[in-house]
């Protein structure tokens, strides 16, 4: 890291602040390392979890769920929001019984993408997402009406994914994990 890291911002003001369950919204003044006051608004919101699910060398996807940002249904890992008290690990099994229908005993092995929550947008939200691959036992029954999308483990199953898979968060994870296993799963 750079040691000619610059101070801290000094937060004049807080004219602004708004609560809801899903995120608060705050605008506040803010005087910066030169002196120059700006007006910055952030949010704040729980951390993250996206889950890549395996299950017989395939990914599984819940049904497309639509996702007011974008205006319509989108394909996504299961993924969530980490609630107050509990760790992202804590909140997989929970997330993927609300997602794919399967209970926790169906999760023969949970495993971590990223060991540190990565900033979703260090500049305007405290949010960080955590990633996990939950690889299922195979003789685990996961309904059919739950499953949105199945695309394989290999070369060819992840070029087709990435076709469809527009959520930025979602990619990453995939293409770290990809990374960390070029040889087991590529």
């Amino acid at each position: 890291m750079n040691s000619d890291t610059k101070p801290h911002w000094k937060t004049l003001d807080r004219f602004v602040e708004i609560n809801s369950d899903w995120v608060k919204l705050i605008g506040e003044h803010l005087e910066t390392s030169e002196g120059k006051t700006l007006e910055y608004w952030r949010v704040e919101r729980a951390d993250s979890v996206v889950i890549l699910t395996v299950q017989d060398d395939k990914l599984l996807f819940p049904v497309p769920m639509y996702r007011p940002g974008v205006g319509e249904a989108t394909l996504d890992f299961p993924g969530g929001r980490v609630p107050a008290g509990v760790t992202a690990a804590d909140a997989v099994p929970a997330i993927i019984k609300r997602e794919l229908g399967v209970s926790e005993s169906a999760i023969a092995q949970l495993k971590p993408i990223n060991a540190m929550g990565w900033a979703i947008n260090s500049s305007f939200s405290n949010q960080k997402l955590y990633g996990f691959v939950a690889e299922l036992h195979p003789q685990a029954t996961v309904n059919s009406a739950n499953i949105g999308a199945a695309y394989s483990i290999t070369p060819a199953g992840i070029r087709d994914l990435l076709k469809y898979l527009t959520c930025l968060q979602c990619r990453a994870l995939l293409l770290e994990w990809q990374h960390m296993h070029p040889i087991n799963y590529l």
